[in-house]
């Protein structure tokens, strides 16, 4: 069965008891399909069936998951099993992916709309700014004559009646009085022809303001056309499935160039020379992309070549030719008739054209355009249009292949049935003199194709030949017409026509130009000065500023309130009116052109009638109350913009107002002001100076009355489908259910309100949202194109799943806080200021929110809308930075949507920073984000830490109490917190376990004393410069190794660095304490650590350091800890300016020997551990230390020979602790003991000699006395196993202690305080009487001492 044929019948079989199956169906287009959808018991489809020819619907893309999305309860496609759920989820989510897309696209469009339509705004008050300007300077000045008029006439009503009461006055007298009473009488005459001028004046400009507004709603309409059109083809390429895509063309693209030649080329000026056209220029060409209708063309086409010869394809495919769609010009070819032939073909054309079953095309744009331009020409002229409406053109370009063809006869139908085997027929618009054939059959050649060669757009041809190749084709069938182009043109006249929105154009024109309507000359200029210097000339009055009792009385010119009736504050500039609501009588009151922006002591005057206050900058009527007799008010030229309250504040407090100007407001809904105000003012009679008709009261009367949401409206607009229809479409569900959907709502039926779930109330005038109190059930709602302030009503629609509010005047959103359920919410075109928290925590499951077009400056309130995948607030106030850090949090936030607020010109680099920092997104203000976009964000902000950061942190920018800056494990490469100023108050600083290579801004924190930076991969202070690309390899290799040759061999590279260090400039003089652990640092000299002059505290441990050197100008510093580091050798220089040190970590290094330490006198700590000393020599250097308290030497080998304690605790008498034990006073005393007995070691043959091998020949070896073998012979006290090979290998006198003895053979020297010292010193002190006797006597034991240091002189 044929599908596209039959398919809507089987659509109304619905039966849910009936399995059906469809196999081989002839669907052509995707749309067919869709209407399968319709079959709820539809499950199995085959459209592709082996065994027959697959259906052409099956060669387009996206067919299977089309059909999938469409058809969800299909179980089997194309005898492929899809019942499996993973398959139905895959084929929705694609659709839903293309449907965002979709409409991404179309809010980009429309984006770009507003934009053009911002632009046409800014233009229309540029042109509006003068012929406003001199309505208003001519109104004051009317203002002003009308005050002095009145003060003319009341002078001669005085005199006239002071004349009457001096009766038997002198006959002088009189004449004078008569004499004043002509001159009275002429000078008002001047002046009711000076107002009839003015008011004149005010007419003209008015005009000049419509003309003005006429140009701007023309220029709207087009914009608007053209966007619909753009519009209209997104929706087309969704709703195909991307089976018909158009593409823009530029001057780039080749097809572009070759669709403007072809123009150019069927462009003929003579043709058009009568119309005053002399060219043609191109605007945009659209290329058609349609799978559908180019498959049937190439089908079509290809069953031609094979029906003819093979040596005469070549000769059909010559029959290729583009020409042009010829439109009826009565008929002109509208959007959706465009959309519909570039979508489906002509098929549709050939049934409604004129002529019967053939599409009418042309090779000449004189054939298309000429009836057009002849038929909007007369238009224009009956109507008075203010611009040439013919000049913008449209023309559709087909690919056709023309066949057998034939030449139309006269008198003869052009139908298929008069031209039988004939695929297209042609009809020349001119016939040359020798057309008529040899055969004298009556047929004309055919004729020639135009060439590029012969191209006729210039007048210089005066013998055009165009119209020989000019012609009608006729095809019948209309597969063979391709629409391939779309170019949109436009005709350039003879006479250039300045346009009014012209970007260039000015506002004054100059005379002898021809120029559209609303332009100004600058003669109209020079009569508006002739007007306002013509007699009688307004006189300047000083302005009053504050009202007072004084003022009053003399402006009225009268001494008791009770007789002010007429009080004229006209031209001043008063914001307040105190006491005015004393004048009870009063019935005129005047106070236009002066700086009122509110009337509230305008109250309880109850006789007055006439009320001006034109022309001042009133926002709002709120206060004015108890003006009962009100008859005439004039609001004009104020700044009014709520329509609804202050409607409301005229019908409670002035109800008998008959005359209302309200003209020239900024009103937010300007097209329903008028019947808004004449529906509720009953008593009105004039409006804007336009006197009410009946028939406007009782269309005002309707248009109250619908504006209410009654039983009426919801029957029309409400549906009661529970499921949304499966459609793609970006429109709401609510319109698309209104529009497609037949479940309407039976009002006559119980519990009626319960069944609503749609409801569409679009454009209908709403002030309020009422009534929707037992909609219990509504799940989607549109209230879009209204009158809305606010959202309300809705509390008890729990059940809300989409709302769309668009193109309201609502201020905010707290209506919706309760709607819980709620998933899309749409509230584009209102007034909204901000998104509150409290609004949106509870919209757990909103994933679409549309928000363009509004005031919003912050977007704090979506921070935990976490299901939020498309985010559109495009045209708002949003200008700072860290607004985007309330959506870092948003991990399925897909497509956002910024453009036109302020943060995409103030942030630089906006486009990077936010898909930097919500790497969640796959498109960005309608383009989408690219894989290298997302490296280059990741490269310019990655672990840079900003002001932002901290504020979302926070919570606030308010950084005054900021104390600690704590930022661990970021990845921060950078710090950049500006202004510093702000975090002046900060004086720790944690950030370790980050990516940091130097100190970056840290450096401008001014008040930092503790910086943690361990983790990191600090290089240096500030970050290090790369080497200059110009040095050759030769100097860069110097600069790396200072003994390359090249140049002047200079210092070594520690005195250079420490000379640079000396020279640089200090920073940072407020810190104290710097950790730098695990950095990976190996050069402390590039570290430039000496800038920091008053740092106290210094932590180095775990890194690469091998030399300690670069500390030359930290001479406060206090401890420093070198732990886990490289260290083998303590330099030289390495502590000649710590002479403040106290505290020294040196542990898991690789010291072997302690050397040049005597720089810290005042070291109190030192922290030896795990490092490689060896000799117990080194220990002894420790001496230069007189106030060390603490020493560690654990993990040394020196510390596993057990006499190191002794020794230590000997030789360090201000020693108080070693290797975390304390030294009690018996261990030092045990000590002393210990060295006494030692020195007291008899001579050969003694017993003590039996017990010691070896003790006597090292202690009468003739060489220098080491302490190290003197100790050694009395390690039995402590360890009797481990001291014989002790002592025979420091009394062997091997190589390994001959080379260390070379090396420090002078240091015995270098410290006079020696072991003999320190025993001659104990032994005066008394040391000696609490040793154990020996037998040893004194003389003895310092006969010894001398025998020993004879042997250390020798």
């Amino acid at each position: 069965m044929e599908g596209g044929i039959l398919l809507p019948h089987f659509s109304k079989c619905g039966n849910p008891g009936v399995l059906y199956t469809f196999a081989w169906c002839f669907f052509f287009t995707s749309k067919e399909i869709t209407n399968l959808a319709r079959l709820d018991n539809l499950k199995d489809l085959c459209l592709n069936d082996p065994q027959y020819e697959p259906s052409p619907v099956c060669h387009l893309c996206n067919y299977a998951t089309h059909v999938l999305y469409h058809i969800p309860q299909l179980q089997r496609l194309d005898t492929y099993d899809v019942s499996s759920k993973q398959i139905k989820e895959l084929a929705e989510s694609t659709v839903m992916k293309k449907v965002m897309y979709y409409n991404m696209r179309v809010k980009s469009a429309q984006r770009q709309l507003e934009e053009g339509l911002e632009k046409l705004r800014e233009r229309k008050f540029k042109l509006q700014k003068l012929p406003e300007e001199r309505i208003k300077l001519f109104h004051c000045h009317i203002k002003h004559l009308e005050r002095d008029l009145a003060d003319l006439q009341a002078s001669g009503k005085q005199q006239t009646s002071m004349s009457k009461s001096f009766d038997g006055e002198k006959s002088n007298c009189a004449g004078e009085n008569s004499d004043n009473a002509a001159e009275e009488i002429n000078l008002e005459r001047q002046f009711l022809h000076k107002l009839d001028c003015v008011r004149t004046r005010i007419a003209f400009w008015n005009k000049k303001l419509e003309e003005v507004e006429a140009v701007y709603q023309l220029e709207v309409k087009k914009q608007k056309k053209a966007s619909k059109l753009a519009v209209q083809f997104l929706l087309t390429e969704l709703e195909t499935v991307g089976n018909t895509r158009f593409e823009e063309g530029s001057p780039s693209d080749s097809w572009f160039n070759s669709c403007y030649d072809l123009i150019l080329s069927r462009f003929c000026t003579w043709d058009f020379k009568p119309y005053g056209i002399t060219a043609v220029k191109v605007n945009r060409v659209i290329r058609v992309h349609n799978r559908i209708l180019r498959q049937k063309f190439e089908e079509k086409f290809q069953s031609f070549l094979e029906e003819e010869e093979l040596n005469d394809s070549t000769n059909n495919r010559k029959k290729l030719e583009y020409l042009f769609y010829v439109l009826n010009p009565e008929a002109p070819l509208k959007k959706k008739e465009l959309i519909q032939i570039l979508e489906e073909g002509f098929q549709e054309t050939q049934k409604t054209s004129g002529i019967e079953e053939a599409v009418s095309l042309s090779n000449s744009l004189s054939i298309c355009e000429c009836p057009r331009i002849e038929l909007f020409q007369n238009q224009a002229k009956s109507k008075g249009d203010f611009e040439e409406p013919y000049r913008q053109g449209k023309v559709i370009i087909s690919k056709v292949f023309l066949g057998n063809k034939a030449q139309a006869r006269e008198a003869e139908a052009i139908i298929q049935a008069n031209f039988p085997g004939v695929n297209s027929v042609y009809r020349p618009r001119c016939l040359p003199p020798n057309a008529t054939s040899a055969a004298g059959d009556g047929t004309v050649t055919e004729p020639e194709n135009s060439k590029a060669s012969e191209v006729c757009s210039s007048t210089e041809f005066r013998n055009c030949d165009c119209s020989l190749r000019q012609c009608e084709w006729f095809v019948f069938d209309s597969d063979l017409v391709l629409p391939e182009y779309v170019v949109e043109f436009e005709f350039i006249t003879s006479v250039k026509v300045e346009t009014l929105f012209s970007s260039l154009s000015n506002v004054v024109s100059e005379e002898g130009r021809r120029n559209s309507a609303g332009f100004i000359l600058s003669q109209d200029l020079q009569c508006d000065e002739q007007v306002l210097n013509m007699e009688p000339v307004v006189k300047p009055k000083p302005r009053i500023v504050c009202l007072d009792e004084k003022t009053i009385f003399a402006v009225a010119k009268t001494n008791f309130y009770s007789k002010i009736t007429v009080l004229n504050l006209h031209g001043n500039r008063l914001s307040k009116l105190r006491d005015i609501s004393r004048l009870l009588g009063l019935r005129k009151l005047i106070i236009s052109f002066n700086e009122f922006t509110s009337l509230d002591d305008v109250y309880h005057l109850p006789n007055l009638e006439y009320f001006d206050a034109s022309h001042n900058h009133v926002i709002t009527l709120e206060g004015m109350r108890g003006l009962s007799k009100l008859k005439h008010l004039d609001l004009s030229w104020n700044q009014l913009k709520k329509t609804g309250e202050e409607i409301s504040v005229l019908r409670r407090h002035m109800p008998m107002v008959q005359n209302l100007n309200i003209k020239h407001n900024p009103w937010h809904k300007p097209a329903s002001v008028r019947l808004n105000v004449i529906g509720q003012l009953k008593t009105l009679t004039q409006l804007d100076g336009v006197p009410i008709t009946e028939e406007e009261a009782a269309a005002a009367a309707r248009f109250i009355v619908d504006s209410r949401i009654s039983q009426l409206m919801l029957r029309e607009r409400a549906r009661t489908d529970t499921e949304k229809i499966r459609v793609l479409s970006v429109l709401p569900a609510a319109k698309v259910l209104s529009q497609m959907s037949k479940n309407k709502l039976d009002i006559f039926g119980s519990n009626w309100f319960t069944l609503i779930t749609v409801l569409d109330i679009d454009g209908q005038h709403l002030s309020k949202i009422s009534n929707l109190e037992k909609l219990e059930n509504l799940r989607w709602a549109s209230f879009s194109n209204n009158n809305l302030t606010r959202i309300e009503g809705m509390d008890s629609c729990r059940c809300l799943e989409e709302l769309t509010v668009d193109g309201n005047c609502i201020s905010n959103l707290d209506g919706i806080s309760r709607l819980s359920k709620l998933m899309r919410l749409s509230a584009n075109n209102n007034h909204l200021t901000s998104l509150e928290r409290s609004v949106f925590d509870n919209l757990t499951h909103l994933h679409y929110l549309s928000l363009e077009n509004n005031r919003i400056t912050s977007l704090v309130g979506l921070q935990k809308t976490y299901a939020l995948v498309e985010l559109y607030i495009s045209n708002n106030y949003v200008s700072s930075n860290q607004e985007i850090y309330h959506l870092k949090g948003l991990n399925n936030l897909v497509i956002l949507d910024m453009s036109g607020n302020l943060i995409v010109w103030k942030q630089d680099n906006y486009r990077l920073f936010v898909v930097f920092h919500i790497s969640s997104l796959k498109a960005l203000d309608g383009v989408p984000v690219e894989p290298t976009e997302i490296e280059n964000s990741k490269d310019l902000f990655g672990g840079k830490l900003m002001s932002d950061m901290v504020v979302e942190r926070l919570g606030h920018s308010d950084f005054s109490k900021m104390q600690e800056l704590n930022w661990t494990a970021s990845m921060i490469r950078t710090v950049d917190l500006t202004p510093p100023e702000q975090f002046k108050n900060i004086t720790n600083v944690n950030l370790q376990n980050n990516n940091l290579t130097s100190f970056s801004g840290l450096i401008f924190l001014p008040n930092i004393k503790v910086l943690c930076l361990n983790y990191n991969h600090i290089e240096s202070i500030l970050p290090r410069q790369k080497p200059s690309s110009h040095l050759t390899n030769r100097q860069l290799l110097h600069q790396k190794v200072t003994s390359s040759g090249y140049g002047q061999q200079g210092a070594s590279k520690t005195s250079r660095d420490a000379g640079l260090n000396e020279s640089l400039l200090p920073i940072m003089q407020s810190l104290e304490v710097l950790h730098l652990g695990y950095n990976g640092i190996s050069n402390l000299a590039l570290l430039q650590i000496g800038r920091l002059k008053n740092l106290k505290f210094l932590f180095l441990q775990g890194n690469d350091i091998s030399q300690i050197e670069g500390l030359e100008g930290l001479q406060l510093l206090q401890e420093l800890v070198l732990d886990h580091n490289r260290v083998k050798m303590i330099g030289e220089n390495s502590f000649t300016r710590q002479s403040s040190l106290v505290a020294l970590h040196l542990e898991e290094n690789r010291l072997r020997e302690v050397n040049n330490l005597q720089p810290l006198v005042k070291l109190q700590k030192l922290f030896l551990g795990l490092n490689k000393i060896q000799d117990l020599f080194e220990l002894e250097k420790l001496d230069c230390l007189p106030c060390l308290k603490e020493l560690s030497v654990y993990g040394n080998p020196v510390s596993r020979k057990i006499c190191h304690r002794p020794l230590l605790v000997f030789r360090l008498p201000s020693l108080q602790v070693v290797d975390g034990v304390t030294i009690s006073a018996e261990e030092r005393a045990r000590a002393e003991f210990q060295l006494l007995e030692q020195q007291a070691v008899p001579p050969a043959n003694s017993p003590i000699d039996c017990m010691f091998p070896g003790l006597q020949s090292a202690a009468s070896k003739p060489c220098t006395m080491r302490i190290t073998s003197l100790l050694g012979g009395v390690s039995h006290l402590y360890a009797p196993e481990f001291a014989v090979p002790q002592a025979v290998d420091d009394a062997t006198g091997s190589e390994t202690n001959k080379t260390r003895k070379s090396k420090n053979a002078g240091l015995g020297t270098s410290h006079p305080r020696n072991v003999h010292a320190e025993i001659a010193t104990r032994q005066t002190k008394g040391a000696s009487a609490a040793l154990p006797g020996h037998g040893m006597s004194q003389s003895g034991l310092s006969r010894n001492n001398l025998s020993l240091l004879s042997q250390q002189e020798k």
